[in-house]
């Protein structure tokens, strides 16, 4: 299992643009650049999806990850990879692809 760990700068949308964010704060401890470190079953909405099925709105709403077994865990909870499998959902639960995943730019700094 490999990829970039996902935290609060990582910039997460659904297939057609809406953005994806944590319905809550992490509780963990557990911090990347400054920003918590999600888990897998965390709940997660998305907001300003635009998409429609023959021209009526049926916007993604929340996003489920379905994490590898064995990784990494945060309080007995996988971490979120950039590489961790999960689909959006409309509010019907129906599902609308996966989430577009996008790390946050690392700087680095020399003294």
């Amino acid at each position: 299992m490999s990829g970039n760990l996902v935290n609060g700068g990582t910039t997460i949308s659904c297939p057609h643009g809406g953005r994806v964010a944590a319905a809550a704060a992490s509780s963990s401890a557990v911090r990347v650049d400054r920003h918590p470190v999600p888990a897998a079953d965390g709940v997660f909405t998305v907001s300003g999806c635009p998409h429609t099925v023959d021209g009526v709105p049926q916007p993604c709403t929340t996003v489920r990850w379905t994490p590898a077994a064995g990784g990494v865990l945060i309080d007995g909870a996988p971490v979120l990879l950039h590489t961790t499998s999960a689909v959006c959902f409309s509010a019907a639960l129906v599902p609308q692809g996966p989430p577009v995943v996008k790390a946050a730019e690392r700087e680095v700094a020399s003294r």
